[in-house]
């Protein structure tokens, strides 16, 4: 894998779906914005709840300022988790280098889903806050699902091409429904009350992309 492609899986979302806050954390304008935020990915990962008062006291400002610097929680939320699917993404792209066309796409989404299962600090999140992890992670109220789709396009162009599939269904629209499967398996507890399963998301992936096998 190149360091172009490896790029590219990191920076194509933030692309296609910047945010406010995602333009004030790359700028490198903003120190005191990357600070708090960092203060809020390191309490995410170690499987606590965002609170913006203690975040705010923890980096010694009043709430007020942590609201200008970062938005409102569903904001900042959004960000850290998207920053954690970028290095998730990246590491199921590497682990799929060997593999090429919808083989490597169903290798990299289902890395990406049992990743996500795996991860005890993010169950630990969906358990913790439920309604708001389904509706920040699987609708248009955070970029966080534009991202995943922009993503899984730019896969589907790249190891597939323009016209995959024959041309029965666009690169979009192809997109659209990976995500969508990647997403019901993930979040299959919260969603239908079933188990998570990345096993079940291969199967899918590889039927929706006519993998052999």
């Amino acid at each position: 894998m190149t360091t172009a492609t490896a790029s590219a899986i990191a920076t194509v979302g933030l692309e296609a779906a910047p945010s406010w806050l995602s333009e004030r954390l790359t700028s490198n304008a903003h120190p005191d914005v990357v600070g708090a935020f960092d203060r809020a990915r390191e309490t995410f990962i170690g499987g606590r709840r965002i609170d913006m008062g203690a975040l705010a006291g923890s980096i010694g400002v009043d709430r007020t300022s942590l609201f200008r610097w970062v938005g409102n929680r569903d904001a900042l939320l959004s960000e850290v988790l998207w920053s954690l699917a970028i290095p998730t993404l990246m590491q199921a792209e590497r682990a799929s280098a060997e593999l090429s066309g919808g083989d490597r796409i169903a290798g990299i989404l289902t890395h990406f889903v049992d990743d996500l299962i795996t991860a005890d600090y993010f169950r630990q999140f969906l358990r913790r806050e439920p309604a708001r992890a389904l509706r920040l992670l699987t609708t248009k109220e955070s970029p966080i699902q534009r991202r995943y789709v922009a993503t899984a396009e730019w896969l589907v162009r790249r190891d597939l091409g323009d016209v995959p599939l024959g041309g029965v269904i666009d690169p979009a629209g192809l997109a659209y429904l990976l995500v969508r499967v990647s997403e019901s398996f993930t979040y299959a507890d919260l969603i239908s009350g079933d188990l998570p399963s990345s096993d079940r998301a291969r199967v899918a992936f590889r039927l929706l992309l006519r993998v052999d096998g």
